[in-house]
């Protein structure tokens, strides 16, 4: 079984009806998720709402298990789609804390980026030895200044981004347990993941 984002409506693409039961079939062209010829769906009903904020974003999301049917087109492992699909039955969304999408976002870089002092404030934020707002700056302010030598290849520039992005997402973590997350933080936990399935294409 497959899993597919809705907004609060059941809608996708603005009128777009979905619900138990009710299958549509793709219209338009072209090889790109990004375009109107393939329905979106997910292999987890995790990996959906964890990058919902990069895709769909749709404020209050429902979640429906999803057969998809006909031609598909799978991208790294973070996002598909297929040419029809039926949605089968409403399903509840996960709760995912700030806490668990900045872990998800600094394992999926620790994947793809190997520079040593940023591996070890992962690891140290990981364990919970520093969590701090001031050590997740530091990490993201030394991972700025190995770019020059990271930006070597392709995939040393999107390794680049998903430990920015893991980084960015810590720190977003840190302020939320004083109260002061922000949204920012959110769509940092999801461009890690991405970032690090394309660096290791």
């Amino acid at each position: 079984m497959k899993y597919k984002l809705t907004d609060q409506d059941g809608c996708t693409a603005g009128d777009t009806q979905w619900g138990p039961g009710i299958s549509h079939t793709a219209v338009g062209t072209g090889r790109s998720l990004c375009m109107a010829g393939w329905i979106h769906f997910y292999d987890s009903p995790l990996l959906a709402v964890l990058l919902n904020p990069i895709h769909a974003d749709f404020d209050n999301p429902r979640l429906w298990e999803f057969e998809p049917a006909g031609e598909q087109l799978h991208v790294r492992g973070v996002k598909s789609g297929a040419k029809q699909g039926t949605t089968v039955r409403e399903i509840n969304v996960p709760v995912v804390s700030l806490e668990q999408r900045a872990r998800f976002a600094i394992l999926c870089a620790r994947e793809v980026y190997r520079e040593p002092s940023w591996c070890a404030w992962a690891e140290a934020w990981l364990t919970g030895a520093d969590r701090t707002v001031v050590a997740a700056g530091t990490a993201s302010s030394n991972v700025r200044s190995t770019i020059d030598s990271y930006h070597l290849t392709w995939e040393g520039s999107i390794a680049y981004l998903a430990a920015t992005a893991a980084a960015e997402a810590a720190s977003s973590a840190a302020l939320a347990a004083v109260g002061a997350v922000e949204v920012f933080g959110i769509r940092a936990v999801a461009r890690a993941p991405e970032a690090a399935a394309a660096a290791a294409d």
